[in-house]
């Protein structure tokens, strides 16, 4: 795919262009085996290595420029798209600038053969994957100050898709507050599979964001790269169904704005307004939604569109803590 080649590219602009730093939060809660130990070179994104499940492994980590080893931390693990890597997804999404994530740890994982399981080119199970994600989340708990109420994921198509993945797993997505995928590509959680999706708990939250003309992930499903895929707004009913937010389109409100290019949805389910939600940019391709031009949009051949992907999913997941 066309983001592979952009790899190159983005590692000197990803050393090049550290975020700016930003207040650490104040925190009363209970943080992970990791605090006390210090990071000399926060705001810098370190890479690591783990192995899981006989494999070697791997993962950047980037802190807050004002990072203490003594205050609990958000953490956000983001998944790349296929053909790519961690590096790709954290520069063309910009989620470690100071705008995005001031007051948060992110963790960009790294998948084997550039995709995440699920797909019919995976080269690893489900079952592997999630358990690396388990892996995964003890290694970076053992090292760095995590706030173990406030652990989130997103990602974007096949990293989106992943994301959804571990929400409907009991074990993995057990440790996580809230999900975000952004174009993703479903499928784990399609027409044929979707009635094996087990979430850890109800309501569980859940936010989407699609592209109305994605021709990599069609809005209203079929056949992907990869295998078949959800119509969208059939996706969208399964998790309504499951956060019990009422039968049909009961507990949902639509917002359109920016002349009706741009629909936002959002559910009330088991008493918690908002739990689901989605974006629809009707005129939008396979990117990263931003105001400003990013390399998944030149990729899809089209510039910034309307909304702001990074600051939606950061906003989203500071409403909701894992209780």
């Amino acid at each position: 795919m066309l983001l592979a080649s952009f790899v190159t590219i983005l590692v000197g602009a990803a050393l090049s262009t550290p975020a700016s730093a930003a207040p650490a939060p104040a925190s009363a809660a209970t943080g992970t085996a990791g605090c006390g130990k210090i990071h000399p070179f926060p705001d810098i994104t370190q890479y690591r290595g783990l192995t899981s499940s006989g494999r070697d492994r791997s993962y950047s980590i980037h802190l807050p420029a004002n990072y203490s080893d003594t205050t609990p931390y958000a953490t956000v693990l983001g998944f790349h798209g296929s053909s790519s890597v961690g590096l790709f997804f954290e520069v063309d999404t910009k989620l470690s600038e100071e705008r995005f994530s001031g007051n948060k740890i992110m963790v960009y994982p790294n998948g084997v053969g550039g995709a995440w399981a699920g797909a019919n080119y995976s080269e690893v199970s489900v079952d592997e994957d999630l358990q690396f994600v388990t892996d995964l989340l003890a290694d970076v708990r053992a090292n760095y100050c995590v706030d173990d109420s406030r652990i989130y994921a997103t990602g974007m198509s096949i990293g989106g898709g992943f994301v959804n993945t571990i929400a409907c797993s009991s074990t993995a997505g057990s440790a996580f507050a809230a999900f975000a995928p952004a174009s993703g590509s479903f499928y784990t959680d399609s027409d044929q599979t979707h009635s094996s999706c087990a979430p850890a708990r109800t309501p569980l939250p859940v936010l989407e964001i699609h592209g109305g003309s994605d021709a990599s992930v069609h809005y209203n499903g079929g056949a992907g790269e990869g295998g078949s895929e959800p119509d969208i707004a059939t996706w969208l009913g399964w998790w309504a169904q499951r956060n019990g937010c009422g039968d049909g389109d009961g507990g949902k409100k639509v917002e359109d704005s920016f002349g009706g290019d741009v629909h936002h949805m959002t559910w009330t389910c088991g008493g918690v307004e908002g739990v689901l939600q989605h974006w629809k940019v009707d005129d939008m391709g396979h990117c990263w939604a931003s105001t400003e031009i990013n390399f998944s949009q030149i990729a899809a051949g089209e510039g910034p569109t309307h909304i702001q992907a990074s600051q939606i999913i950061m906003e989203f997941f500071d409403q909701f803590t894992k209780p």
